[in-house]
């Protein structure tokens, strides 16, 4: 399809909010294939013989590390082929593989449907960050992606309820149902709205010698491979999260008809700290706004690991404090997401590619460590996030020579 951009506009030729609500569906295939499904879990499991309660975070995980480990493929190719073709392949993919785990009748066969389901997905991982590269930098490109996390936030705040309202209606496999219905609408508009953002001539051959210098120049990026290994760390806390949740509303609190309201709550934090972020990044700038959240996010997960551990562990003190973590998490997520990505312009699909693979397969790692050792307190939880902020605070200190706020000297 041939699509004459208005020069007026930017590469995508598409209106900026229509941009960015695409970009938002795109970020918002892969939220919902995690979190609808939550609530399900325990159906999920008697249906296909999962007999170890801890065993059910593999659905979730199995989704993840397809997901994680497919990124490492897709910029290649869109830096080849182009960013639509690959894009559309991807969402393909997820339908088919959505289909499939619905009809699944075995635990094997529910894994590799979201294993498959987790590679279709990670197009729209790389090809949303790949595109809004494509036509932003900087500050400009921080604002998109904040905009257009506002939106894909909804996504874990319904998603949940998305899966109880079908639970209560139908089977757990009308789940999947939804998400099949959900990517096909985006992949046919992605298909008629939005055009080829990769001009002609920045088309890469794939060409072993060029493939390892992007990868070169990805991984020996000082500042980008320092946020990248940040994002790891605090996404793996989030998976943990995600992981154990479950469990946690159910086992620890005896509270399950309060799972998706207080789960909602929760990421509507996240929700808010995006539209704040849009609002102050341009006037603050990305080091200023994501270090002071990370210092936030471990004096919250600092804090509630204390609470957890000396035994005043509530409901409440639960949700504020995870709360005020997510809310610094959604301050920090796109400002070190653009940090990584804004000096890697020139090999924007081979960068996100990397950055998602490393981001994506150690947090899921990281998640299903901490998820593992669910004891029936929230302690492991708490102190897995913790220990996370911690871990990324030390790697941003590395990637910016010891400085906070700043740029390290030469750096702008």
């Amino acid at each position: 399809m041939t699509v004459i951009a208005d020069p007026a506009l930017p590469r995508h030729g598409m209106s900026f909010r229509s941009f960015v609500t695409l970009t938002a569906a795109l970020m918002a295939v892969n939220a919902l294939a995690i979190d609808s499904m939550l609530p399900a879990l325990p159906e999920m499991a008697e249906t296909l013989g999962i007999m170890e309660a801890n065993h059910r975070q593999w659905i979730v995980t199995a989704y993840l590390l397809g997901f994680g480990v497919a990124q490492i493929v897709y910029g290649t190719l869109s830096d080849r082929f182009g960013r639509r073709p690959v894009l559309l392949f991807g969402l393909g993919l997820y339908v088919l593989a959505s289909i499939a785990a619905a009809f699944a009748g075995s635990f094997e066969a529910m894994m590799w449907a979201r294993i498959v389901q987790g590679v279709g997905a990670a197009a729209t991982r790389v090809l949303a960050v790949s595109i809004v590269r494509d036509c932003y930098s900087g500050r400009d490109m921080a604002r998109v992606m904040s905009l257009a996390m506002i939106v894909f936030l909804a996504v874990p705040i319904l998603a949940p309820s998305i899966g109880q309202a079908i639970l209560w209606v139908a089977p757990w496999r009308w789940i999947f149902g939804v998400l099949t219905i959900f990517g096909a609408s985006v992949m046919l508009w992605a298909a008629f709205r939005l055009p080829e953002t990769l001009h002609e001539e920045d088309r890469k051959p794939i060409e072993f010698h060029s493939v390892v210098a992007a990868f070169r120049t990805t991984l020996t990026t000082r500042v980008a491979v320092g946020y990248m290994l940040a994002m790891a760390f605090v996404i793996g806390g989030l998976f943990g999260f995600i992981n154990s949740a479950q469990q946690v509303f159910v086992d620890v609190f005896a509270a399950p008809q309060l799972f998706t309201i207080i789960f909602a709550l929760i990421a509507g934090f996240m929700a808010v700290a995006s539209l704040v972020n849009s609002r102050i990044v341009v006037r603050l700038g990305m080091r200023r706004v994501s270090h002071a959240a990370l210092l936030g996010y471990i004096a919250f997960t600092g804090t509630h690991a204390l609470v957890a551990l000396t035994g005043h562990e509530s409901l409440w003190s639960f949700t504020a404090l995870q709360g005020g973590a997510m809310f610094c998490f959604g301050l920090l997520a796109p400002n070190f997401g653009a940090l990584a990505m804004d000096p890697l312009g020139h090999v924007a699909g081979t960068a996100s590619s990397v950055q998602g693979f490393v981001t994506t397969v150690g947090g899921a790692l990281i998640g299903f460590y901490i998820g593992q050792h669910f004891d029936g307190t929230v302690v492991p939880l708490t102190l897995g996030f913790s220990l996370c902020g911690l871990a990324a605070l030390g790697i941003v200190l590395v990637a910016e020579k010891g400085r906070l706020f700043r740029p390290a000297p030469g750096r702008t």
